[in-house]
């Protein structure tokens, strides 16, 4: 029964996500927010929410472990699982911005966040924690970052505006206010609901397989709150663009990092006792690595052998978890 759980709690978290995004597009576009703005923020936060949802209810829940887990497993699982099969199918560019911004930007911010979770480190510290104040800098690190890809972006208006035209689309676009306001409303409701329903039986699982919350965190719940990137990175390399699975990928790495970690630890603080150096060391790895992609082979440009490399990367990992 807790596998039926686990996979309806997974489906209700990404179809409530699917509308949360459709209807707050189409709410924000009724209220003439330039479409920039939905794309960088209600868009963003919106293909994040089954991440933030089930990191925020494993910290209301004294499931540290799994909330730091679900981020770490998700950005491994997004660079080398997703960035790796995206390239395997169709190779693709790494434009300038992601080389000189976004990338290092990722490398910095995951060392940060290595850094300050990293407590047992200090002499007389026995507990690896994240602290509301750690949050609530994580939370301006974000407001920083965003800020300034907006002025980034700004110095480009044209191409800003059909990016954001391509991000900020809705099939809700034109339907009844009132209509929308219900649909969002009840979307947070479902994602409320299946997050719990999806944590609970993971939970359940883990200590059935006898395995730590840092485990079934960085496996199950990781993988399973990262479907819409996978879906929609195959989606993308299956058309011919996936810049679009690069961006998003990218964008939200940066979101698990600095907002869904620092809305987590600022709602409740994180403790965690069996997330490894190693997972750590892993995500710090897939993102040098994806910059040495940047440097190396084929410069600026991800082919199909580094694919093949990245997946591999990842099912080596996962079999490393397995065993310990």
């Amino acid at each position: 029964m807790d596998y039926l759980f686990l996979i309806v709690g997974l489906g209700l978290l990404l179809l409530a996500a699917n509308y949360l995004v459709d209807s707050s597009v189409a709410i924000a576009q009724r209220t003439k927010i330039s479409n920039f703005i939905i794309g960088l923020t209600i868009v963003g936060i919106g293909t994040s929410a089954p991440e933030l949802f089930v990191s925020v209810s494993s910290a209301l829940k004294n499931s540290g472990d799994i909330a730091m887990g679900n981020v770490i497993g998700s950005n491994i699982a997004n660079i080398f699982l997703i960035l790796g099969v995206t390239a395997m199918i169709c190779p693709f560019a790494i434009e300038r911005l992601q080389r000189r911004r976004d990338i290092p930007f990722l490398i910095l911010a995951t060392i940060f966040v290595t850094i300050i979770a990293s407590d047992s480190l200090v002499p007389g510290i026995k507990e690896n924690t994240l602290n509301r104040l750690d949050g609530i800098v994580l939370l301006i690190l974000f407001v920083g970052y965003m800020g300034w890809t907006i002025i980034q972006k700004g110095k480009d208006p044209k191409k800003a505006l059909e990016e954001a035209e391509e991000e900020a689309s809705s099939s809700l676009t034109g339907k009844n206010p009132v209509l929308l306001w219900a649909i969002a409303i009840c979307s947070l409701a479902l994602l409320i609901y299946g997050g719990n329903m999806f944590l609970d039986s993971a939970k359940k699982l883990a200590a059935a397989w006898g395995m730590s919350d840092a485990v079934i965190g960085i496996t199950i719940v990781a993988v399973g709150t990262s479907l819409p990137e996978l879906v929609t990175a195959i989606i993308a390399a299956t058309k011919k663009a996936p810049q679009l699975a690069l961006g998003n990928v990218i964008g939200s790495n940066l979101f698990n990092l600095m907002f869904i970690l620092g809305t987590a630890s600022t709602v409740k603080p994180l403790s965690f006792v069996s997330i490894n150096y190693w997972d750590y060391a892993v995500m710090l790895l897939a993102a040098i690595m994806l910059f040495v992609v940047v440097l190396t082979f084929k410069k600026d440009k991800m082919d199909r052998v580094e694919g093949v490399i990245f997946f591999t990367c990842y099912v080596a990992y996962i079999i490393y978890l397995l065993l310990r």
